[in-house]
């Protein structure tokens, strides 16, 4: 492997043990991703963190020619949450050669998108931004535990638009990282 592998502790003592497994699969991300150049791992114990489950953090941060993928992941042993954040750096590494190196389903890369001679080109030049799908929905009037439930039926796991009836206004309802949930209320300006 031609990148390099750091590994730093914080608040805890890693063994040559963990040293050596950490660094036999953090070499292999290569395999994956030909590209990388280095990998960091850090490993942070919490003592006060409230849950035993989120007191062993790790983090990896690959870097290659003009990329950066971050991960974190916690557990209640330090290498089960570097094993689950090294399963989440694989499908980030997929996810990022899905959208840099494969053409999926035939879909048309940035260089090879023909531009229709029918588009006009605005004032400064430049051609407006192509917008590749378009959908419109109805929106029905709910409150915000509705919202919630809907967007558990529909099975919509980062987002849900819909119309608060008790504000009267569009809201955005999303999944935050630790289960709970957020809502953005916009607001004009």
């Amino acid at each position: 492997m031609s990148n390099q592998v750091e590994i730093q502790a914080r608040n805890m003592q890693l063994t040559e043990k963990v040293k050596t497994y950490v660094d036999k699969k953090a070499t292999k991300l290569d395999h994956y991703l030909p590209a990388l150049e280095e990998a960091h791992v850090q490993f942070t114990y919490h003592k006060s963190a409230r849950n035993t489950a989120e007191r062993n953090v790790v983090e990896i941060t690959v870097r290659g020619k003009g990329m950066i993928l971050r991960t974190e992941e916690r557990g209640d042993e330090a290498l089960a949450a570097f094993d689950a954040a090294l399963d989440h750096m694989h499908r980030q590494i997929e996810r990022y050669k899905g959208k840099h190196y494969h053409n999926k389903r035939g879909a048309s890369r940035p260089d090879d998108i023909a531009v229709d001679p029918a588009v006009s080109v605005d004032d400064t030049g430049e051609l407006p931004a192509l917008i590749a799908r378009r959908k419109k929905f109805h929106l029905l009037p709910m409150n915000e535990e509705e919202a919630i439930e809907q967007m558990r039926l529909l099975g919509h796991d980062n987002f849900f638009i819909f119309f608060n009836a008790d504000t009267g206004k569009i809201n955005v309802l999303y999944q935050r990282r630790d289960g709970s949930y957020g809502l953005i209320e916009p607001e004009m300006g």
